[in-house]
């Protein structure tokens, strides 16, 4: 396998992890790392810490991880892709739609691989629904529901709980079912005195004409992180906390207690939690990333895919902004 010379820029807490897998990578050399602020975390190992990402590109990169705030991914993305660096931008790609578009067309226009870290893509129970899934376990698909609820981690400044946390269901979903968002229409709430939401509701419809729910926010003490997808035969349940993947299947029991049985609807049937290799997410991202650039084959979130999300994303806002429906098409 050849080695690619890596570079990593922004030492907070993504980059910190990135920087531990990409040491593991075989055919990989973590060989550069930047960052403005320092080393908080001690990640850099002898490595000098550089200052920016036109430093970071003389050191002779290949490949780039970018993991700095928000707002200075198109600045240090626009950099990386006209020194010709294949590059993986942390989630989301841009603050806004215009800036994901000019990224996802220097980065097409330069033919290198760009790719964005939506790292709930890789974690295995959502791996393991999508394939079950596409192999009709669940048959039509008629409803996907998502949770995810936390404390607020005092490192996120420039963004809101849309484009930082509902972007990861944004994308999963997308990605599971195979179906990109057509609408929504939310409701978000400032409950922290930031300038940015920090609760959000959402309902989306599918272009296949699955429908869509998440609840997203900073507000809870309990940490949450459930994808529930009900269709023709049952229900699966993804809890991406603990990499758990559980199917209730519809009941094939006949029911003879005569109230419930007037109900037309399911039974409840079996139970399976199913025993699903657990790799770590972030090797499983970084190791496609890494293959992609090598020609093999590899399911990267592509730019345009990362495009997409941030559009959906900025339609939730407007849909709260203005109080109605959204078409994502006039977004993006």
């Amino acid at each position: 396998m050849a080695v690619l010379r890596a570079g990593l820029i922004g030492l907070g807490m993504m980059g910190r992890h990135h920087a531990r897998v990409l040491r593991s990578l075989d055919g990989v050399e973590l060989v550069a790392v930047a960052d403005p602020g320092g080393d908080p975390h001690g990640v850099s190992n002898g490595l000098g810490v550089l200052a920016s990402a036109k430093e970071l590109v003389a050191a002779g990169i290949d490949m780039a991880v970018v993991a700095v705030p928000t707002i200075f991914h198109e600045e240090v993305a626009l950099t990386l892709a006209a020194a010709g660096v294949h590059t993986l931008v942390e989630k989301p790609l841009a603050p806004d739609v215009e800036a994901a578009r000019r990224i996802v067309k220097a980065f097409e226009d330069a033919g290198l691989v760009g790719a964005v870290g939506h790292i709930e893509r890789y974690n295995p129970s959502l791996q393991s629904l999508r394939a079950r899934l596409e192999q009709g376990e669940l048959g039509a698909i008629y409803q996907l529901a998502t949770r995810r609820q936390g404390p607020f981690p005092n490192r996120i400044a420039d963004v809101g709980v849309v484009k930082d946390l509902a972007t990861h269901d944004i994308d999963s979903t997308a990605w599971v079912t195979g179906s990109r968002f057509v609408s929504v229409s939310a409701r978000t709430a400032y409950k922290s005195g930031r300038e940015h939401e920090d609760l959000v509701a959402a309902v989306g419809a599918l272009e296949d004409g699955t429908i869509t729910n998440h609840l997203v926010n900073w507000l809870s003490p309990m940490k949450e992180r459930v994808t529930i997808v009900t269709g023709e035969k049952g229900t699966f349940v993804a809890d991406t906390l603990t990499a758990d993947l559980t199917f209730y299947s519809n009941g094939s029991v006949p029911t003879t207690w005569d109230q419930i049985a007037k109900f037309r609807g399911v039974t409840e049937g079996d139970v399976v939690r199913f025993a699903i290799p657990k790799p770590e997410p972030l090797m499983t991202e970084d190791a496609a990333f890494r293959d992609a650039i090598l020609g093999k084959r590899s399911d990267v979130v592509t730019m345009a895919q990362g495009l997409a999300t941030v559009g959906v994303a900025e339609a939730c806002i407007r849909s709260a902004q203005q109080g109605v429906t959204v078409s994502v098409d006039e977004l993006v």
